[in-house]
């Protein structure tokens, strides 16, 4: 099965079960948010990637949901491994993105639940249960849900780099070369930020940033971005162009003309 053999009852169906899932998930990390007794193990020999109780039992509980409701496919999921399906379709899920945030009691993580098929995430949900706001993107949808009620996400025009404001997660973004390209866009647009993980995704799909680059990324941790941003009108590659794959390595920006121009001072720096 893949997105282009939806029938309309199949799409609201999932559409359903998303939000399904993203409802499931929104107690369990709550549930550890800010908790005295939240424990930390490193995954990480030589650094630091922490997971909790709240990153395994959220995603427990998505997993035991999609068992029950979609047997037939496939699951990726970053604390319990990949199962395989038969249907075509993976669901992909990272029940907190942004632990180290989540640790510090900041209210930037969020969880990332993707459906694939062959040609990548065609739908995906960036939750943030402390502040409730919920992005939606695919099969027809693309909003945000949340405090001030819905409103449709779309990102930004921003024409050139100069009036552009950026994110990455970490300053010292992947490898030395990674870095120095990330750097020569810094130096080119309006306003660059650090931190936020998937929360950055989410307000460039809401119109309120122009690029994200980062680098080192997994499936899980872009699978839901691409989706929401896809669908409110940007554009998520790697930094050769081409779909995001092994390499780690990603620009998403709110319009072609910007994504070519951060682009090409990504490409000249590497070269």
């Amino acid at each position: 099965m893949d997105r282009h053999a939806l029938t309309p009852q199949e799409q609201a169906s999932f559409l359903g079960l998303i939000e399904t899932l993203a409802d499931l998930a929104r107690p369990r990390t709550l549930e550890w948010f800010r908790h005295p007794d939240l424990n930390a193990q490193n995954k990480l020999s030589g650094g630091f990637d922490p997971v909790t109780q709240a990153d395994r039992a959220t995603e427990a509980a998505i997993r035991a949901c999609l068992a029950e409701q979609r047997p037939q496919d496939a699951v990726l999921g970053e604390e319990l491994g990949i199962e395989s399906g038969a249907s075509g379709l993976t669901w992909i899920i990272d029940p907190i993105d942004g632990t180290r945030g989540y640790l510090a009691g900041t209210p930037c993580w969020g969880v990332l639940i993707a459906l694939a098929d062959a040609e990548g995430p065609f739908l995906g949900v960036i939750d943030q249960p402390y502040i409730g706001e919920r992005f939606l993107g695919g099969l027809g949808r693309a909003c945000v849900t949340g405090p001030q009620g819905e409103k449709p996400l779309k990102t930004r025009a921003t024409e050139t780099l100069d009036a552009a404001i950026l994110f990455t997660t970490f300053p010292e973004i992947g490898t030395a070369a990674e870095r120095t390209a990330f750097e020569r866009v810094a130096a080119q647009v309006k306003l660059t930020r650090f931190g936020m993980d998937c929360y950055a995704y989410a307000l460039l799909a809401a119109g309120h940033v122009d690029l994200v680059i980062e680098a080192g990324l997994n499936s899980y941790d872009i699978a839901a971005p691409i989706a929401v941003i896809e669908a409110a009108g940007g554009i998520v590659t790697d930094w050769q162009g081409g779909p995001v794959g092994e390499s780690g390595q990603v620009i998403a920006a709110a319009n072609p003309a910007l994504h070519a121009q951060a682009l090409g001072l990504l490409q000249a720096a590497s070269s």
